[in-house]
């Protein structure tokens, strides 16, 4: 069969680049050593979600079995369209015919994700993995794997992974404690929202060590080490240096607006490709997809529009909490002119019938009631609703143009339209 593209890594971004590319009738080839789904759908964010959205340990795995495999199900469906040739092996430039016959000839595109990325001084390393010097330590792999809810449950680093699991198993019913270098906990977010969500954990019982380095494992009293200090591009075995490719300094690979990829050795990489996690510009399974679809478009020679500048994101923490555009913190930073607007939870009517009060929203715009430049929130379904302002930035909304659009009543959504009405 002819090949019109081949894709490493059946993942978000892998798996949507062949489905979008086999409608537009190319003939797709795409490698998978493991399960497909990528690290989203089988040791990421949907079994994360199942154990949010569960009462009790013993549920949330039940759960998280039945949730992975019907979705994996899904996937492998998708890759079963007649344009779509699955192979179930480990690609490489240097060992895979397919890739290396097709270099300059038929495109190719990186999607391989990303790894727990350790702290190496509590860490051994060899070439298939990371294996922690301490049998407390598990990454967010090892946690989801555990069999029975730990007593004393210690996270080192306070992102998303550290902060979704620490308000997961406290309400499981573990001691919780939370181990962060930095003054504040999740860095992405406004501090003034990262702060409120972080003080109401606090009330639920987990507890914050802020600004403290560990230098010694055997000083954290705990059953269980979550090591929640980030990801990093999964880039080893593939043998990118053969092709003149510099990763760069987070280990990921360079590429351009349209995702191709950044390489000295231009003329051989001229059809080369990288989307999602491994290129390390943002680490999300909705952006992986959308740089797959934009990646595609290039390859056929058909124009977008997506605005990779308005990436909104979510905390599923409880009560969750979500993000588009730049905080106030950085606003300040860059000495750009700006409005703030805030609409708490406690004021709104349907957070009152479902008794979820707790919550605050920042709008920022441009002064004068301009476009909307970000909006950073916490509150139940706070994501909702960052999403529709995310959909009003896509547009170049203003604050005076959403001040005239009706929203339901008694919605959520009313938050966000009380903070334009002051």
């Amino acid at each position: 069969m002819k090949k019109d593209l081949i894709i490493i890594g059946a993942g978000p971004g892998g798996y949507r680049a062949a489905e979008y590319a086999a409608k537009q009738g190319l003939k797709v080839t795409i490698y998978e050593s493991e399960h497909v789904g990528g690290t989203c759908l089988n040791i990421g964010c949907i079994p994360t979600k199942t154990y949010v959205h569960s009462s009790t340990f013993e549920e949330a795995r039940e759960r998280m079995a039945t949730v992975v495999s019907q979705l994996r199900q899904g996937v492998e469906t998708i890759l079963s369209h007649p344009n779509i040739t699955l192979v179930r092996e480990q690609a490489s430039f240097s060992t895979t015919p397919l890739l290396l016959e097709g270099l300059g000839e038929t495109p190719v595109i990186i999607a391989t994700g990303s790894e727990t990325k350790w702290l190496p001084q509590f860490s051994i390393f060899n070439s298939q993995s990371s294996i922690s010097k301490d049998p407390r330590v598990v990454d967010s792999t090892g946690l989801l794997r555990l069999e029975t809810l730990p007593k004393r449950l210690a996270i080192i680093g306070a992102g998303v992974i550290g902060m979704e699991f620490a308000s997961v198993f406290n309400r499981f019913g573990s001691e919780v404690t939370v181990i962060e270098y930095l003054k504040e906990c999740l860095p992405a977010l406004d501090s003034d929202i990262a702060k409120r969500l972080r003080k109401n954990l606090e009330k639920q019982g987990v507890t914050f060590k802020m600004k403290t380095a560990v230098e010694n494992l055997a000083d954290i009293d705990a059953d269980v080490i979550l090591m929640a200090t980030g990801r990093k591009p999964r880039t080893e075995g593939l043998n990118l240096e053969t092709l003149g490719i510099t990763l760069a300094p987070n280990g990921a690979i360079p590429v351009d607006e349209n995702y191709q990829v950044i390489s000295h050795l231009s003329p051989l990489t001229s059809h080369l490709y990288s989307i999602g996690d491994v290129n390390g510009k943002q680490m999300l399974a909705h952006a992986a997809e959308m740089q797959a679809i934009r990646a595609v478009n290039h390859i056929i020679g058909k124009k977008d529009n997506i605005r990779f500048d308005i990436m909104p994101a979510a905390i599923f923490t409880t009560p969750e909490a979500a993000c588009v555009g730049p905080a106030e913190d950085m606003l300040k930073a860059q000495g750009l002119a700006y409005e703030c607007r805030k609409s708490f939870w406690r004021a709104n009517g349907k957070a009152l019938t479902m008794n979820e009060t707790e919550g605050m929203l920042k709008l920022f715009s441009e002064p004068n009631a301009g476009r909307i430049l970000g909006c950073h929130a916490y509150g139940t379904h706070s994501a909702d609703i960052v999403q529709e302002v995310s959909v009003l930035m896509c547009r170049d909304t203003t604050v005076a143009q959403l001040r005239d659009m009706v929203h339901i009543h008694p919605t959520l959504s009313e938050i966000l339209f009380a903070s334009v009405e002051q």
